[in-house]
């Protein structure tokens, strides 16, 4: 196979996963570790590397348009982002030497968690008793209604959630994904701060977890510009183009669809990685 068609299968393959990413909100990690690593064979850490930098791209063109909105929690991310941050720069440095079959086990599992999370009850908190904590460290907020008025919010168990944000961040260095169904939970489920706030916070967060995982992979020499790149760009231009179609299509059946694609993919990762293919 010559380079350019590699670059363009690559192209193809990243778009495919940045739309089907961005419809069904699982993101387009989950679909270019398995796209890179079972139907292109490549290394596992090169895989991860690549996927890194989608993030990077792909959060921070989602992020600066949630903010204009005034959905963000930019206080909360910030915050969250110390335990992330931690956690990623911890798990990018056990994957250098964790076997890539352990790896992909680890992957496989968090996928299928990936998908349980995402058919979970979502709720807007509004009745919640703000903890002390959370009150010092001014980490309650408001977001926009349909209607144009603000509904103010407040959240507890910050420690809680804390916690859970450096597992979620450790998940992202180890596995290269952006983590977002963790980081939801953490502030959805410990920290009772409302879905829609909850989604687009995350949003937020994963590009710079993203960033701190990927200094670790580009002093390794384990993100290589040719598989990178063009990785980068089919997904964003995947996820400008599911963010276009969002609006009008009626993607329930999609992700249902789409959940059971995503099942298959992980249970072939977990058995390549029992048997030691990768």
């Amino acid at each position: 196979m010559s380079i350019i068609v590699f670059t363009i299968l690559l192209l193809l393959g990243a778009y495919c996963a940045g739309l089907l990413g961005s419809l069904t909100g699982l993101g387009g990690g989950v679909i270019v570790i398995p796209l890179l690593t079972l139907c292109f064979g490549i290394d596992f850490h090169y895989a991860i590397g690549a996927a890194l930098v989608a993030s990077i791209a792909t959060s921070s063109g989602a992020a600066s348009a949630y903010v204009k909105e005034g959905m963000t929690n930019i206080r909360l991310g910030m915050f969250l982002e110390i335990a992330t941050s931690i956690g990623a720069v911890l798990g990018a440095a056990v994957a250098l030497w964790m076997p890539t079959n352990a790896i992909a086990i680890i992957f496989g599992v968090v996928l299928l968690l990936t998908i349980a999370l995402q058919f979970r009850q979502k709720t807007d908190y509004v009745d919640v008793k703000g903890s002390r904590l959370a009150m010092k460290l001014k980490l309650f907020g408001s977001y926009p209604t349909k209607d144009g008025k603000q509904q103010k919010y407040e959240l507890t168990n910050v420690t809680g959630g804390f916690s859970v944000m450096v597992l979620a961040g450790a998940l992202s260095g180890l596995l290269g994904i952006g983590s977002g169904a963790l980081k939801v939970l953490a502030m959805d489920g410990c920290m009772k701060v409302p879905f829609k706030v909850s989604t687009t916070t995350s949003n937020f967060m994963i590009g710079v977890t993203a960033v701190t995982s990927a200094v670790v992979y580009l002093q390794r020499g384990y993100i290589e510009p040719g598989i990178a790149f063009p990785i980068m760009i089919g997904v964003l231009a995947g996820a400008m183009s599911g963010a276009k179609l969002l609006k009008r299509l009626d993607v329930r059946l999609l992700r249902k669809i789409f959940a059971v694609a995503i099942l298959l993919a992980a249970l072939n990762m977990i058995y390549n990685g029992i048997i030691g293919k990768f």
